[in-house]
């Protein structure tokens, strides 16, 4: 006999199509008024704000922020480093996050499986910035190889998680 595996339940099922739409909504522009927001999902706006401080505790909204122009703060290049540690250890692991985590310069930290261990998003002003941003890298803990991939277009950036 055979066992039948069930995939687990995903927790965005427990949403329904007003809560899709105050998400949506809110990603859309995280300042809407919740008087705004309530007319927008057809609700009052008390019933509103119950919900969105619910779907807040639940963690589906994780908090709210500003989209920001890079080039205009100095950091509109970028780059994408493969990072090689030199053992796969918990401590090293450990201490290269923790390494990531000060660093202003790192966009996204991506721990991957396949021929190296992390992928980062680094964003810096210039050539010379970013060989400063490469010499605090290799300096990180367990760092042993790099290999950095220049963007030379971005072509498409999504913040948004689909609702579908």
């Amino acid at each position: 006999m055979s066992k039948v595996i069930k995939s687990p339940t995903k927790r965005h099922r427990n949403l329904d199509r007003i809560d899709r739409a105050i998400l949506s909504a809110l990603q859309a522009d995280g300042r809407m008024s919740n008087v705004a927001l309530a007319e927008k999902v057809h609700l009052s706006p008390s019933p509103c704000l119950e919900r969105v401080k619910r779907l807040e505790a639940a963690g589906y909204i994780t908090g709210y922020s500003a989209q920001l122009d890079a080039d205009m703060l100095g950091y509109g290049k970028v780059a994408f480093i493969q990072v090689t540690l030199e053992r796969t250890t918990e401590e090293v692991f450990l201490e290269f996050k923790n390494e990531v985590k000060k660093s202003d310069f790192v966009a996204e930290c991506h721990m991957v499986a396949g021929g190296y261990d992390y992928l980062l998003k680094v964003r810096f002003e210039d050539m010379e910035n970013y060989r400063s941003v490469l010499e605090r890298i290799v300096r990180f803990p367990g760092v042993s190889q790099t290999h950095t991939y220049m963007v030379i277009e971005q072509v498409k950036i999504v913040t948004d998680v689909p609702l579908d």
